[in-house]
């Protein structure tokens, strides 16, 4: 694809333990498990090798007989960017090397934004990471802690990602959180692209005061002095997975073709 110069690597970190959904990955959709769509989707990108990173043989067996490669990973892991360092060291990726993470509940993740997100980090050398955003234009979701806001400089990289509405007006309280300012503001999407040396080191980095607040690990890297490029585009994101209505959502768009 246009964009993309180099090889990447697509990592799709997945286990079982999950307290909204139990057993997530493996949860049929289509008669396929969770986490082969999300890599079948995966494997329409550009990416030279999709690899489920895994604790769980269940899952390891279910991508096997689906031809789907994993890397089975420890199950101590803290949080998924040491699963995905282990990763890396395992499967020998180079320094230089990108990497992406898809999530594994993502079945409807869009190849062309996996691409995008692997491009832009190769277009970007002053960047650690990469990642994507798109407009918001609900006032609702701008309130919403849930949706991680954005805000970009004049290269696209991240100045700062939080659950509050920003940016924000100096006049904006007058009418509380009932329109939004211009230009619109950004709903960060969670896919990122690393260079894999970057992805090894980032687990030793300590936890800024700033990611504990707002439980934003990204805001880690950034308190380090690394910087983060994002990709904005127009088209919000297929639905992901979190809860049993998320997974009949899901289920219908596959069962009416629209996946």
């Amino acid at each position: 694809m246009a964009g993309v110069a180099m090889a990447f690597t697509v990592l799709v970190p997945a286990r079982l333990a999950s307290t909204r959904l139990p057993d997530k990955p493996l949860a049929d959709i289509g008669g396929k498990p969770m986490v082969v769509r999300v890599a079948e989707r995966a494997r329409l990108s550009a990416a030279s090798r999709v690899v489920v990173a895994t604790d769980s043989t269940q899952i390891a067996q279910a991508c096997a007989l689906h031809g789907v490669e994993t890397v089975m990973t420890r199950a101590d892991h803290p949080s998924g960017s040491d699963r995905l360092a282990e990763a890396c060291a395992l499967l020998g990726l180079d320094g230089d090397a990108t990497v992406v993470n898809v999530q594994g509940d993502e079945p409807l993740i869009d190849p062309a934004l996996i691409d995008a997100v692997a491009g832009l980090l190769q277009q970007r050398p002053q960047a650690s990471m990469s990642t994507a955003a798109h407009a918001i234009d609900s006032p609702a979701d701008f309130a919403n802690p849930n949706v991680v806001k954005v805000v970009t400089d004049n290269q696209g990289l991240a100045m700062y990602f939080s659950r509050a509405p920003i940016p924000w007006w100096r006049d904006g309280f007058v009418d509380g959180i009932a329109q939004l300012p211009q230009p619109l503001p950004l709903r960060h999407i969670g896919i990122y692209g690393y260079r894999a040396a970057f992805l090894r080191l980032f687990p030793t980095l300590a936890q800024a005061p700033l990611e504990v607040t707002e439980a934003l690990e990204q805001l880690r890297a950034m308190w380090h002095g690394h910087r983060i490029a994002v990709h904005v585009t127009d088209a919000a994101p297929g639905p992901g997975v979190d809860t049993q209505q998320d997974l009949e959502r899901v289920r219908a768009l596959f069962a009416g073709g629209g996946a």
